[in-house]
Order: structure tokens, then C-alpha cells, then sequence
């Protein structure tokens, strides 16, 4: 780790004087990307020559310890006990600064939510989180837009997908992929029995056109008229659209815009993202099979997440974290979940670096 630093902080000065030189500075592209890349860097240096600075510092300190004058030694045990606290925090924070971020973690992202088992009870679930997942994109100062619906006509949705447009969207939506589960008593329900329910969330980052090539002849696009928002005149002009990519059997339709070519447009991008991830996932099978990020069938026992109404408990399997604040939850209070997702993942990433360190050694 140490070493890979040192070449680090060595680009950095290079990129330093790159970005001084006058034959750089009349090339506007060059001087962007170069500046780009030795920002991205600059924490981790300033961070790396933090801890070099204390470890000469402790090393300068540590012979106090040996100090016949009792209250030196005292003020030098202090002194190296902060300083080693300290190196100890640094160390961590730069095997996390060093660890390879996903390219996809700044994206937008698609988001598809689907009744699972448990009928028109699992469509009001589905109709839960996505007014959950859109409360909290509210909080996070992302942007949300509802791209297709079918409603069950109580209330619920038999499927929902909308875009979620934000900082970092991605980073912290892709762990909530896969199916959750709802213990309650349905309004359905006459008898008050509880239900156990569910519904599947597929998080999708939005594929750039370059990345995923479409060939129109593969395409099979049906207008229709609306029967969303927009009344008479969406219905009229017919500007709802279904697209069929034939390869694969995939159909989408997008009906909330009110002109063809704007549901056309968003239909694609949702097709997009799927055959991005359709083509992602192939990918990581090859790599390893045990790290497939699937959404299952939305059979109860496939859960990763279930949200208990009469223990006011939500628990999420993954990583064992049970927290008794369900309303504020499905309010779309997420962060003490995905933070700590996030945090189990930085863990075993970092286990296995430690495993790879000293092979590379």
C-alpha cells in the first residue's frame, strides 16, 4: 500500500508541473484533463503526507518516553498516544481512499419496482417504496420523474419505474436492488391476520448511448394512446410508446410525457439500462458467480430487507442491522441503512486487499 502511495504522490508532483508548463496551458483539453486527474488525487496526498509528517514527528517523540524527568515522560507518553491514534485513522482512511471506485456510482439511475407474492396487498407494498425511495431522493436533493406505472386500482402498482437524477445517485441506491418483504394486516384484510407480502427493486445506472449500441433494426415501436395524465389530448394524438427489442424479448412503454418523442426518447434510456445490465451481469458471472447481484423471482423466502408494521421493525438480512423506526423509514429516512451497507461492503473490500498486500509485497 505504502509503495503504490509514494508513486501516487510522485504523479501528483508530475501532474504539478504539467500543469505549469505554457505548452500544456494552450491546450485547453489537455490542461481540463489534467486538472481533473490531479484533483481526484489531492485528498489522498494530502492525506499521505499528513501521515508521513506524524510518523517523523513519533519518531522524534518516542525517545522522550526514556526522560529521567517524570513529567516529560508523561507529556511524551500523551504525545505518542495521540499520534499513533491518529496514524491509525490515516492508515485507514487512505486503504479507503485506495480502494477502486465504480465508474457507475455518479450516474442517474433507473429505478423498477414490481409486485411480488401476495396480490393487491404486495401492489400497495410496491406503492410504499417507491413513495419511500422518492422521499428520500426529496432529501438527498436528487430529482425524481415518474417514467411508467400500472396501477392496480386500489391504491397500488402492479409496476413502477421512474428516474432518479443526482450526485452520486447510484452509490447509494444500488444496494436496495433485490426483494423486500412486508409483515402487516392488509386493508384487505377483514379477519386481521397479517400478511406477509412482497415486491422487487431493480436499480438500473442510466447506460450512455455509446456504451450500449441499438441497432434501430432490432427495434418494433407501436404508438398508442395515453392512458395516464394528460386526458383528451395525450389520447388523441396517440403518444404513449411501446418498444420491442426483438434480440432479447424486451418491451418497454412510456406514457408520462405529453409528446411522442419525448416517450420515445425516455423509453429508450429505459432499455437502455437494461441491456447495460443484462450485458454487467454476464460480466460478473464470468467473474464470480457468488457475486451476482440478483432480484430474484420476489418469492418471500429471497428477501433482503423486511418491514415488520406490527413490531415497528425494519431488518435488513444482508448484514443482521434491525432498526425499530419504520415510519420514519418508509418516509424515506434510508441513511442508517445504506450507510451501513455501504460501510460492510468498504470492510470485506478492504479484507481482501489485505489478503492481496502481501502476495504484492
Amino acid at each position: 500500500m505504502w509503495e503504490r502511495l509514494k508513486e501516487i504522490e510522485q504523479r501528483y508532483e508530475e501532474l504539478t508541473r504539467l500543469l505549469a508548463d505554457p505548452a500544456v496551458a494552450s491546450d485547453p483539453a489537455r490542461l481540463t484533463e489534467l486538472a481533473r486527474e490531479r484533483s481526484s488525487l489531492e485528498e489522498l496526498v494530502a492525506l499521505y503526507r499528513e501521515h508521513k509528517d506524524l510518523e517523523r514527528e513519533l519518531k522524534e517523540t518516542r525517545p522522550l518516553l526514556e526522560e529521567n524527568d517524570p513529567e516529560l515522560r508523561e507529556l511524551a507518553e500523551a504525545e505518542v498516544a495521540r499520534l499513533e491514534e491518529r496514524l491509525s485513522e490515516l492508515a485507514q482512511r487512505l486503504r479507503l481512499l485506495l480502494l477502486p471506485k465504480d465508474p457507475r456510482d455518479e450516474r442517474d439511475v433507473i429505478m423498477e419496482i414490481r409486485a411480488g407474492a401476495g396480490g393487491d396487498e404486495a401492489g400497495l407494498f410496491a406503492a410504499d417504496l417507491y413513495r419511500m425511495y422518492t422521499r428520500y431522493a426529496e432529501r438527498q436533493g436528487w430529482k425524481t420523474e415518474l417514467l411508467s406505472a400500472h396501477s392496480t386500482g386500489i391504491g397500488g402498482f402492479k409496476e413502477v419505474i421512474f428516474e432518479v437524477r443526482g450526485k452520486g445517485a447510484f452509490s447509494r441506491l444500488k444496494f436496495e436492488s433485490g426483494v423486500h418483504r412486508v409483515q402487516r394486516i392488509p386493508v384487505t384484510e377483514s379477519s386481521g391476520r397479517i400478511h406477509t407480502s412482497t415486491a422487487t427493486v431493480a436499480v438500473l445506472p442510466e447506460a450512455e448511448e455509446v456504451e450500449v449500441h441499438i441497432d434501430p433494426k432490432d427495434l418494433e415501436i407501436e404508438v398508442y394512446g395515453s392512458s395516464g395524465p394528460g386526458g383528451q389530448h395525450m389520447q388523441k394524438n396517440a403518444t404513449a410508446v411501446r418498444i420491442t427489442h426483438k434480440p432479447t424479448g424486451i418491451v418497454v412503454a412510456c406514457e408520462s410525457e405529453r409528446s411522442q418523442s419525448q416517450n420515445k426518447a425516455r423509453a429508450l434510456a429505459i432499455l437502455r439500462a437494461r441491456l447495460y445490465e443484462i450485458e454487467r451481469r454476464k460480466q460478473q458471472e464470468e467473474i464470480a458467480a457468488t457475486r451476482r447481484n440478483q432480484v430474484g423471482t420476489g418469492e418471500r423466502s429471497e428477501k433482503i430487507r423486511t418491514y415488520n408494521f406490527p413490531q415497528n421493525r425494519v431488518t435488513d438480512h444482508r448484514i443482521g442491522l434491525t432498526i425499530y423506526r419504520l415510519p420514519d423509514v418508509l418516509d424515506g429516512d434510508l441513511d442508517l441503512i445504506i450507510d451501513a451497507l455501504i460501510a460492510h461492503e468498504q470492510e470485506e473490500r478492504l479484507k481482501e486487499m489485505a489478503e492481496k498486500e502481501p502476495e504484492v509485497a
